[in-house]
Order: C-alpha cells, then structure tokens, then sequence
C-alpha cells in the first residue's frame, strides 16, 4: 500500500461517525459568524446575464429520451439558463430577521462549498476566456481574457470547491461532504442541459493541477485558507457543430491570457483549523489519466407520470425538514422508477464514464405492496455476488420485481434502525424508505487514491437523481450524510472494508414549516 492510499484509508477510518462518538468537528459555532456563501472577485469585468426565470416546454418526462429535445442555440441568455438551472438560486427562506437562500443544487448544511466557472472557446455570444458564475447577481465575473484565437468549441464548464466553507461546520468529515455536493453539481448540470436539448461530456482524463490552471485556482489570488481547490471539467454539447476541443490549445490560452481579480474574504473568523482535510486533498490529487470509454447499454425505463415541466422540477427542489410519519403508502409504481431512474441504463448517468461502484440498500418503511424491510439494488449485475458473499447469511436475497434488479433481504419494522443510523434522525424513520449508498470500497482505493472522490461523486449523482424524481412523483427527498458508518456495515454483515457505507437518502411526504416565508429566487434584481 503506497502512502497515498495509506492517508485516504485513514482519513476515512478516522472521519466516521460511531454511536460513542462523533467525526472531530468544532467545539462551538456562531451562527452570526457563518463564511459567505456567495464568493466575488474585485477588480473583473462584470457580465449581466439575461433575467433569469424563463421556463423551457419539455416536461420532466422528457429527459428520458433527451434526444427528442430540440437543442436550442448557444447564446447568451441560454448560457445564463443553464448556469441558473443548474447552480443558481431556486428561493429564499425568511424567517422574522433571517434570511437565506435556496440553491438548484443541493449542499450540506447549505453551506455551497462548490464553485462554478463558465470557459468560452472560441464563441461569437462572448469573449474567450475564463469566466466565474455568481449565483446571487446572477452574473459572470471575466476571470482571464485569451489573448489566442481558438477554434469555436462551444463551452465548458468547471467545478471547484472551497473546504473551509464547509468544515466551519462539519470539522473534519467536511471532504467528504464536499464531495458529495460535487457529484450533485454534476447531476444539476446534466438536468439543466437536457432541458435545453444539450448533453454534458465528463472531460474525465484532465488531471487537478490543469483544471487548477485552467480556472485560475493555482494563482495566488485567494486567501491562504479559502483557496478553492479543482474538481471536474465538463464540455457542454450543444449539437451545434461545435469544433473538437483543443485541450493543449486551451491550457497555453490561460496560460498566456490576462487575468484579473483577487477574490474576497468569505469574512467569517477562522477558529479552528483542520490539517487533515488538506492532508487528505494532497492524498487524493487526480493526476492525467487514460479513462475507458464504457457506458451501459440503454434500458427502457419505468414512465413517469410527471406533467410538469423539467423547469419547474428542477426549481421547485428541495431538501425535506421534516416527513409526515403517518402517510399512507408510497404507489408501488412511483417507487419503482425512482428506483429505475438511479440504474447506469438511464439517460441521467449517460455522462458518467466508469461502471457503477455504489449499490444502494433500502430501508422500506411505507411502499405499497411491499413488505416493510431491508431491500437491495445492486446496480451492476456483477456486484450481485459480491454482495451476496459479505451480508448476513439470514439475507433471503429474493428477487421482487422484473422490471428492476431489486432484492428483498429481510422482513421487519425497520423504522427505530433507519433512524438510529443515520444519527437519530426522524427523516430516515417518518418517511417512506430511507437508504445507504454503499461502494466497492478497498479495491477500488487501491487501485488510485483519487478514486475515493469518484465514490462520493457518484453518490451525489445518484441523489440528485433521486431528488428531482421525488419531487416529480409528488414526494420530497433529502441527503443524509450524518450515519453511523461501522453500525451501518455491522447491520448489513460487513466485516471488512471491501465495501463501505458513503451517504443516505430519504425520501417522503414532507410537513411544512408555516412559519417560513417563501421569497422569489431573483426578486432582488427587478427592484
């Protein structure tokens, strides 16, 4: 074991939560102390984008088949679209003097560690450069100008984060979440762009240090504890005739562009500090690599009965406070394709470039026509036996559904489990089921430290797929990532790890805090 894997391996063991103990986070907080969620960078050239709000016509149910969607032309106002749908503000919540926004996409604690950038190569609707996304103004900040001329290969997209906002909170397991919120990002991309009829290319071969170099994040432009650190780098497929990219060409374009801008404190006092949270981002640094280029084969999936448009679903996200533990029976049907629409045959995971590694067990706690229980969706057949050899030997492992590879394991009120393992909380018990993101977990470490960060970035495209579909049946969802790790693996049988416990979901009827106001998104720009 090299000393990278050594430092993931360890950063994770000692990250868990355990029923004696909670993962090493801050001894107080001030609320009044909170980082800025909304970063800016003085001294850039400032693009307004187009009011946003517009509604697109394709309905949510359309995203299964994306290529009926007509693909509109890559302009501005349809650029500033897909940064809205995807990273941008959905509504504020006011209750008496405070004040706080709602995202597209979802974050831990609502703290938006994640930061999104705009590159144009080449386009007629923009100057070529390097741009910053501010979800609040809804604007662009002109990070880097490209003194070269490039080729007209549409746009990418870049994905940062910034560690410290969300260790302010969660102390050491903060990586973790970030990562999360990554893969979340990524499915709010994919949903923005399939409303426009466009696709979302994963540029998985790019390594830390370029997309660092691309997006300005190894300027020393920040504050030493604020840096944000690279993630992901997406081409967006406008079906437009764009020109292949010049990843090179790209490069020496930052490179030798003009950069301007310092970013500004995210203001609150540094208290605590973490070392191990950079420890563990040196650990897990992606180098270049070769990836294969493996998709699963499409599958017709369970319809859904959705008539709303994928606009108004993509806005109306939320993450549930609170479930009504008396609802009735989730329909067996809505459940199904939520279920379904998580499977690497769906067109939601046509981006992801690598066979699935998270398997998802389910707590059933009111699903029509299913007994209450631990259930199975191993979403690779091949992780079937797998699974089968590490679980308790009382699993019956009995298949319950053609249409989907779901597996009954064992009958029972699981209600007082679900809730004590995901740290006491009444979500994962009030709702219609619950369930752990589990991944294939030593070996795939092994084999590249980075592959750690992959792990969560598939789990947070699995929730965001989740999230949106609860919303489309009627339903409302929420991402856990406060669980018991090792009582999680103790109840499944794990005895090693092999495979690993990496978040939770639940999914139910949510009860609403009347006592929140509800604000427009973007009220504060048409005053």
């Amino acid at each position: 074991m090299n000393k990278q894997t050594e430092t993931v391996l360890n950063y994770h063991n000692r990250t868990k939560h355990s029923l004696e103990r909670y993962a090493k986070g801050p001894e107080s907080i001030d609320w009044e102390d909170q980082p800025d969620q909304f970063r800016h960078f003085s001294g850039c050239e400032i693009i307004k984008l187009p009011l946003p709000g517009a509604e697109l016509e394709p309905l949510f149910s359309d995203l299964d088949n994306p290529e009926t969607i007509p693909a509109k032309p890559l302009n501005l106002p349809n650029a500033g679209l897909l940064l809205e749908l995807a990273f941008g503000l959905s509504a504020w919540k006011q209750f008496g003097p405070s004040r706080w926004a709602l995202r597209c996409n979802p974050s831990s604690g609502n703290l938006h560690p994640t930061e999104a950038y705009l590159v144009s190569a080449g386009n007629d609707f923009i100057q070529s450069g390097v741009y910053h996304y501010v979800s609040h103004d809804h604007t662009l900040e002109q990070r880097c100008q490209f003194a070269s001329i490039l080729p007209d290969s549409g746009i990418l997209i870049g994905l940062s984060s910034v560690y410290w906002r969300e260790a302010w909170k969660y102390g050491e397991r903060a990586f973790r979440y970030c990562q999360h919120d990554i893969g979340h990002a990524l499915g709010a991309l994919r949903y923005a762009a399939a409303t426009l009829g466009w696709s979302v290319e994963l540029l998985a071969e790019w390594s830390d240090d370029d997309i660092a170099k691309l997006l300005g994040l190894d300027r020393d432009d920040f504050k030493k504890q604020e840096y944000e650190s690279p993630d992901i780098i997406c081409r967006i497929n406008t079906h437009s005739g764009d020109q292949p990219l010049d990843a090179q060409a790209l490069l020496e374009a930052a490179q030798t562009g003009t950069w301007s801008g310092k970013a500004d404190s995210l203001r609150a006092y540094h208290m605590y500090k973490w070392p191990v949270i950079d420890e563990i981002s040196t650990a897990a640094s992606k180098p270049q690599t070769e990836e294969q280029e493996w998709q699963a084969a499409q599958q017709p999936v369970i319809e859904s009965s959705c008539t709303k448009t994928a606009t108004q679903i993509i806005r109306q996200r939320r993450s549930a406070q609170q479930f009504d533990g008396k609802m009735p029976p989730m329909p067996q049907t809505d459940f199904y394709r939520m279920l379904a629409a998580v499977l690497p045959t769906t067109a939601a995971f046509e981006l992801w470039r690598w066979p699935p590694k998270i398997h998802l067990f389910i707590f059933i706690h009111r699903v029509e026509g299913l007994a209450p229980g631990v259930y199975a969706l191993p979403r690779d057949h091949n992780a079937l036996p797998k699974l089968q050899a590490v679980t308790l030997a009382d699993f019956d492992w009995q298949k319950v559904s053609e249409a989907l590879p779901l597996y009954h394991l064992l009958a029972g009120d699981c209600k007082q489990i679900a809730k004590t393992l995901s740290c006491h909380q009444p979500i994962a018990s009030d709702s219609a089921f619950s369930l752990g993101m589990v991944a294939e977990f030593s070996e795939t470490i092994q084999a590249a430290p980075w592959l750690y960060r992959r792990l969560f970035w598939e789990c947070g495209l699995i929730g965001q797929t989740l999230y949106l579909e609860a919303e489309a049946a009627g339903f409302r969802g929420t991402g856990i990532g406060c669980y018991f790790d090792d009582s999680v693996h103790e109840i499944l049988g794990f005895k090693d790890d092999k495979f690993q416990s990496l978040y939770h979901f639940t999914v139910g009827k949510p009860l609403e805090d009347k006592r929140l106001e509800t604000l427009p998104a973007y009220g504060h720009l048409k005053t």
